[in-house]
């Protein structure tokens, strides 16, 4: 989008603009706590609900930050973790309590929607696997789908929607956005 997605003011439902990091920590507050934000080092991100984590090394791809929130959710206690990218403004919980059951009752490491393609950014985690990550990382493994196929991944097929698009251009998000908010981000 030429700029820090995190920040994207977007609408928030009500007419209200929020961040898009705003919306994705709120989502996700509605069913998991503590919620952690693995941000770059040195990114600006408003005040939020939510732990908010550094990376050590920027510009690496989301394993190395899956691996730290993971990490940081094992740290409190948590034996599963809902991960999700910040550029998803249409997401909601609804997503979370889908992949929920099945991460409980199956016994996956891994639970992620799939609607003709793996949504990495939008499943559910057994959170030991930072390890996993780790010894990933240090082999200089840099993909989650590298991860997810080192694992017992089970998918859970689901019809193509707006809660799981994510966005990397304005066409991404007039897609699932009215047309009035995607003018308001043009003129900001």
């Amino acid at each position: 989008m030429g700029r820090d997605k995190a920040t994207l003011v977007v609408d928030g439902g009500s007419g209200a603009g929020t961040t898009m990091v705003e919306h994705v920590v709120s989502v996700v507050g509605e069913r998991c706590s503590p919620v952690f934000v693995v941000a770059a080092p040195g990114q600006a991100l408003p005040a939020l609900d939510a732990v908010v984590l550094r990376d050590e090394v920027g510009g690496v791809g989301p394993l190395l930050a899956t691996g730290r929130g993971l990490r940081a959710a094992a740290e409190a206690g948590r034996e599963y973790a809902f991960v999700s990218a910040v550029d998803m403004p249409a997401l909601t919980s609804d997503v979370i309590d889908v992949l929920a059951g099945p991460a409980r009752s199956s016994g996956a490491d891994v639970v992620l929607p799939w609607d003709g393609r793996d949504h990495y950014l939008a499943g559910i985690y057994r959170t030991a696997l930072h390890t996993v990550v780790s010894d990933l990382v240090q082999a200089g493994a840099r993909s989650m789908r590298a991860f997810v196929d080192r694992v017992d991944t089970q998918r859970i097929v689901l019809p193509e929607q707006p809660a799981l698009a994510n966005v990397n251009t304005v066409a991404d998000l007039e897609a699932i956005r009215p047309p009035r908010l995607v003018q308001q981000i043009h003129h900001r």
